[in-house]
Protein backbone atom coordinates (compact mmCIF):
# COMPACT_ATOMS: atom_id res chain seq x y z
CA UNK A 1 0.00 0.00 0.00
CA UNK A 2 1.28 3.47 -0.79
CA UNK A 3 0.46 6.58 0.36
CA UNK A 4 1.60 10.49 0.16
CA UNK A 5 1.63 11.94 3.41
CA UNK A 6 1.37 15.78 3.38
CA UNK A 7 2.57 18.68 6.14
CA UNK A 8 0.20 21.13 7.70
CA UNK A 9 0.61 24.92 8.91
CA UNK A 10 -0.25 26.29 11.76
CA UNK A 11 -2.60 29.12 11.94
CA UNK A 12 -2.01 31.11 14.97
CA UNK A 13 -0.20 29.01 17.94
CA UNK A 14 -0.76 30.19 21.61
CA UNK A 15 1.41 28.42 24.21
CA UNK A 16 -0.94 29.01 27.29
CA UNK A 17 0.57 27.23 30.25
CA UNK A 18 3.39 24.13 31.00
CA UNK A 19 1.27 21.85 32.50
CA UNK A 20 2.72 19.08 35.56
CA UNK A 21 3.37 16.32 32.91
CA UNK A 22 6.11 18.66 31.35
CA UNK A 23 4.13 19.79 28.08
CA UNK A 24 2.44 22.77 27.45
CA UNK A 25 -1.31 23.61 26.74
CA UNK A 26 -1.51 25.28 23.73
CA UNK A 27 -4.37 26.22 21.07
CA UNK A 28 -3.87 26.70 17.09
CA UNK A 29 -5.73 25.90 13.89
CA UNK A 30 -4.12 22.95 12.17
CA UNK A 31 -4.23 23.27 8.26
CA UNK A 32 -3.29 20.76 5.70
CA UNK A 33 -1.11 21.41 2.65
CA UNK A 34 -0.02 20.08 -0.21
CA UNK A 35 3.21 21.91 -0.80
CA UNK A 36 4.91 19.05 -0.04
CA UNK A 37 5.07 15.33 0.51
CA UNK A 38 6.62 12.46 1.43
CA UNK A 39 5.75 8.91 -0.27
CA UNK A 40 5.42 5.76 1.80
CA UNK A 41 4.86 2.29 1.35
CA UNK A 42 4.11 -0.18 3.79
CA UNK A 43 3.96 -4.41 2.81
CA UNK A 44 3.67 -7.61 4.60
CA UNK A 45 7.60 -8.79 5.03
CA UNK A 46 6.86 -11.68 2.04
CA UNK A 47 5.96 -8.79 -0.42
CA UNK A 48 8.32 -7.15 -2.62
CA UNK A 49 8.68 -3.05 -1.56
CA UNK A 50 8.66 -1.49 -4.75
CA UNK A 51 9.56 1.83 -3.60
CA UNK A 52 12.45 0.61 -1.48
CA UNK A 53 13.65 -0.90 -4.57
CA UNK A 54 13.29 2.60 -6.25
CA UNK A 55 15.12 4.36 -3.03
CA UNK A 56 17.90 1.82 -3.71
CA UNK A 57 18.27 2.30 -7.06
CA UNK A 58 17.71 6.28 -7.28
CA UNK A 59 21.26 8.01 -7.70
CA UNK A 60 19.89 11.46 -6.32
CA UNK A 61 18.40 10.15 -2.95
CA UNK A 62 21.03 8.75 0.06
CA UNK A 63 19.15 6.38 1.85
CA UNK A 64 19.47 4.15 5.05
CA UNK A 65 17.93 0.59 5.60
CA UNK A 66 17.87 -1.61 8.73
CA UNK A 67 15.93 -4.71 9.87
CA UNK A 68 14.95 -4.45 13.54
CA UNK A 69 16.65 -7.67 15.33
CA UNK A 70 13.62 -9.23 16.04
CA UNK A 71 12.94 -9.36 12.51
CA UNK A 72 9.65 -7.86 12.64
CA UNK A 73 10.33 -4.39 10.47
CA UNK A 74 12.64 -3.33 7.84
CA UNK A 75 12.91 0.08 7.26
CA UNK A 76 14.13 1.91 4.21
CA UNK A 77 14.46 6.06 4.41
CA UNK A 78 15.45 7.85 1.46
CA UNK A 79 16.21 11.21 1.24
CA UNK A 80 18.25 13.91 -1.03
CA UNK A 81 19.79 15.40 1.50
CA UNK A 82 20.63 12.41 3.19
CA UNK A 83 19.29 10.48 6.30
CA UNK A 84 20.94 11.19 9.88
CA UNK A 85 18.67 9.46 12.22
CA UNK A 86 18.26 5.41 13.04
CA UNK A 87 15.66 4.42 10.56
CA UNK A 88 14.03 2.18 13.29
CA UNK A 89 13.59 4.87 15.53
CA UNK A 90 11.66 6.81 12.78
CA UNK A 91 8.00 7.40 13.81
CA UNK A 92 6.68 4.79 10.97
CA UNK A 93 8.54 2.45 13.19
CA UNK A 94 7.04 3.63 16.19
CA UNK A 95 3.45 3.47 14.83
CA UNK A 96 4.02 -0.28 14.29
CA UNK A 97 5.18 -0.76 17.71
CA UNK A 98 2.12 0.65 18.95
CA UNK A 99 -0.55 -1.20 17.20
CA UNK A 100 1.73 -4.08 17.31
CA UNK A 101 1.54 -4.27 21.30
CA UNK A 102 -2.38 -4.34 20.78
CA UNK A 103 -2.64 -6.22 18.04
CA UNK A 104 -0.82 -9.98 16.00
CA UNK A 105 0.71 -7.82 13.55
CA UNK A 106 2.91 -9.72 10.76
CA UNK A 107 6.41 -8.60 9.70
CA UNK A 108 6.15 -5.58 7.08
CA UNK A 109 8.63 -3.91 5.05
CA UNK A 110 8.35 0.06 5.46
CA UNK A 111 9.56 2.13 3.04
CA UNK A 112 9.80 6.07 3.07
CA UNK A 113 10.58 8.43 0.09
CA UNK A 114 11.44 12.07 2.31
CA UNK A 115 9.98 14.83 -0.01
CA UNK A 116 8.93 17.26 2.88
CA UNK A 117 11.24 19.48 4.61
CA UNK A 118 12.89 18.04 8.20
CA UNK A 119 13.04 20.00 11.68
CA UNK A 120 11.13 23.28 9.99
CA UNK A 121 7.73 22.67 11.91
CA UNK A 122 5.50 21.09 8.94
CA UNK A 123 5.03 18.20 10.50
CA UNK A 124 6.37 15.88 8.07
CA UNK A 125 7.61 12.98 10.61
CA UNK A 126 3.66 13.12 12.39
CA UNK A 127 2.12 12.35 9.25
CA UNK A 128 4.38 9.94 8.00
CA UNK A 129 3.48 7.99 11.65
CA UNK A 130 -0.41 8.76 11.38
CA UNK A 131 -0.08 7.53 7.44
CA UNK A 132 1.84 4.14 8.80
CA UNK A 133 -1.53 3.64 11.73
CA UNK A 134 -4.00 3.69 8.89
CA UNK A 135 -2.01 1.64 5.85
CA UNK A 136 -1.65 -1.25 8.64
CA UNK A 137 -5.13 -0.87 9.68
CA UNK A 138 -6.40 -1.24 6.16
CA UNK A 139 -3.94 -3.85 5.25
CA UNK A 140 -4.52 -6.04 8.08
CA UNK A 141 -8.08 -5.37 9.07
CA UNK A 142 -7.78 -4.18 12.37
CA UNK A 143 -11.26 -2.39 12.28
CA UNK A 144 -9.97 0.95 13.42
CA UNK A 145 -12.16 3.92 13.05
CA UNK A 146 -10.59 7.32 12.92
CA UNK A 147 -11.19 8.25 16.45
CA UNK A 148 -9.84 5.01 17.61
CA UNK A 149 -6.25 5.79 15.10
CA UNK A 150 -6.03 9.09 15.76
CA UNK A 151 -5.95 7.93 19.66
CA UNK A 152 -3.07 5.97 18.66
CA UNK A 153 -1.50 8.74 16.59
CA UNK A 154 -1.66 11.48 19.22
CA UNK A 155 0.41 9.04 21.78
CA UNK A 156 3.23 9.19 19.37
CA UNK A 157 3.24 13.04 18.61
CA UNK A 158 1.30 16.19 19.89
CA UNK A 159 0.27 17.30 16.15
CA UNK A 160 0.05 13.45 14.52
CA UNK A 161 -3.77 13.30 15.87
CA UNK A 162 -4.54 15.86 12.82
CA UNK A 163 -3.15 14.08 10.23
CA UNK A 164 -5.60 11.29 10.33
CA UNK A 165 -8.18 13.92 9.69
CA UNK A 166 -6.23 15.95 7.59
CA UNK A 167 -8.80 18.55 7.20
CA UNK A 168 -8.58 22.48 9.00
CA UNK A 169 -9.19 21.28 12.94
CA UNK A 170 -8.56 23.93 16.12
CA UNK A 171 -6.19 21.89 18.35
CA UNK A 172 -6.25 22.24 22.08
CA UNK A 173 -4.20 20.56 25.03
CA UNK A 174 -0.43 19.63 23.55
CA UNK A 175 -2.36 19.37 20.47
CA UNK A 176 -4.01 16.10 20.36
CA UNK A 177 -7.30 17.14 21.43
CA UNK A 178 -9.23 18.37 17.90
CA UNK A 179 -12.27 19.69 16.87
CA UNK A 180 -13.48 20.51 13.21
CA UNK A 181 -13.47 24.02 12.45
CA UNK A 182 -15.68 25.14 9.74
CA UNK A 183 -13.48 27.46 7.22
CA UNK A 184 -16.68 28.05 4.52
CA UNK A 185 -14.57 28.59 1.11
CA UNK A 186 -11.39 29.32 2.62
CA UNK A 187 -9.28 26.93 1.11
CA UNK A 188 -11.07 27.71 -2.11
CA UNK A 189 -10.30 31.93 -1.93
CA UNK A 190 -7.42 31.83 -0.32
CA UNK A 191 -3.50 29.78 -1.24
CA UNK A 192 -1.25 28.84 1.11
CA UNK A 193 2.36 29.16 0.46
CA UNK A 194 5.08 27.58 2.37
CA UNK A 195 8.84 29.28 2.25
CA UNK A 196 11.55 26.74 3.40
CA UNK A 197 14.79 28.77 4.84
CA UNK A 198 18.22 27.25 3.66
CA UNK A 199 20.50 25.59 6.40
CA UNK A 200 18.15 26.31 9.73
CA UNK A 201 16.41 23.53 11.55
CA UNK A 202 14.51 24.76 14.67
CA UNK A 203 14.15 21.47 17.37
CA UNK A 204 11.25 21.45 19.30
CA UNK A 205 12.93 21.91 22.76
CA UNK A 206 14.90 24.96 21.29
CA UNK A 207 11.67 26.36 20.29
CA UNK A 208 9.78 26.27 23.73
CA UNK A 209 13.10 27.02 25.57
CA UNK A 210 12.76 30.75 23.71
CA UNK A 211 8.68 31.29 24.68
CA UNK A 212 7.20 32.36 27.88
CA UNK A 213 3.77 31.04 28.08
CA UNK A 214 0.72 33.65 28.42
CA UNK A 215 -2.91 33.64 27.78
CA UNK A 216 -3.94 36.08 24.96
CA UNK A 217 -6.34 38.79 26.03
CA UNK A 218 -8.38 37.56 23.13
CA UNK A 219 -8.84 33.82 22.32
CA UNK A 220 -7.62 32.68 19.20
CA UNK A 221 -10.53 31.71 17.79
CA UNK A 222 -12.18 34.91 18.07
CA UNK A 223 -9.72 36.31 16.04
CA UNK A 224 -9.86 33.64 13.55
CA UNK A 225 -12.70 35.35 13.09
CA UNK A 226 -12.19 39.15 12.09
CA UNK A 227 -11.32 39.54 8.15
CA UNK A 228 -7.81 37.72 6.76
CA UNK A 229 -6.64 40.72 6.34
CA UNK A 230 -6.80 42.08 9.85
CA UNK A 231 -4.85 38.87 10.50
CA UNK A 232 -1.58 40.48 10.35
CA UNK A 233 -2.01 42.43 13.58
CA UNK A 234 -3.72 40.04 15.66
CA UNK A 235 -2.79 36.08 15.14
CA UNK A 236 0.65 35.15 16.26
CA UNK A 237 2.63 32.13 16.50
CA UNK A 238 3.85 32.50 19.57
CA UNK A 239 6.97 30.19 19.01
CA UNK A 240 8.21 33.12 16.59
CA UNK A 241 9.36 35.80 18.13
CA UNK A 242 12.44 34.23 19.98
CA UNK A 243 12.96 31.89 17.04
CA UNK A 244 13.98 35.20 14.85
CA UNK A 245 16.10 36.56 17.18
CA UNK A 246 18.23 33.76 16.99
CA UNK A 247 17.96 33.52 13.17
CA UNK A 248 17.01 37.31 12.62
CA UNK A 249 17.61 36.27 8.48
CA UNK A 250 13.84 34.90 9.35
CA UNK A 251 12.75 38.61 9.65
CA UNK A 252 14.32 38.96 6.02
CA UNK A 253 12.24 35.74 5.08
CA UNK A 254 8.96 36.99 6.35
CA UNK A 255 8.74 40.69 4.98
CA UNK A 256 9.97 39.23 1.55
CA UNK A 257 6.32 36.85 1.75
CA UNK A 258 4.52 40.19 2.50
CA UNK A 259 6.55 41.40 -0.28
CA UNK A 260 5.26 38.33 -2.47
CA UNK A 261 1.52 39.85 -2.00
CA UNK A 262 0.64 37.92 1.14
CA UNK A 263 -2.23 38.89 2.91
CA UNK A 264 -0.65 36.97 5.87
CA UNK A 265 2.42 35.48 6.59
CA UNK A 266 3.92 33.79 10.32
CA UNK A 267 6.04 31.39 10.98
CA UNK A 268 4.61 27.37 11.03
CA UNK A 269 4.78 25.17 14.40
CA UNK A 270 7.94 25.63 15.82
CA UNK A 271 9.55 26.56 12.83
CA UNK A 272 11.54 26.93 10.70
CA UNK A 273 9.18 27.27 7.95
CA UNK A 274 7.36 30.40 7.29
CA UNK A 275 4.11 30.29 5.26
CA UNK A 276 2.10 33.10 3.38
CA UNK A 277 -1.51 33.64 2.47
CA UNK A 278 -2.83 34.88 -0.73
CA UNK A 279 -5.63 34.94 -2.72
CA UNK A 280 -6.25 33.15 -5.49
Amino acid sequence: MILHPGIKVNLGLDILRKRPDGYHDIETLFLPCEDYHDTLEVVPADEPSLLAFDILKESGHLFRQEIADDGKVMMTIGRKEGVDWDPLKDLCVKAYRLLAADFSLPSVKIALKKGSPVGAGLGGGSADAACTLRALNELFSLGLNDEALAGYAARLGSDCAFFIYNRPMFGSGRGEVLRDFPMGDFLDCYQIRVYIPEGISVSTAQAYASVTPAIPERPLTERLAEPVEHWKDCILNAFEPGIVRLHPSLADLKARIYADGALYAAMSGSGSAFFGIFTR
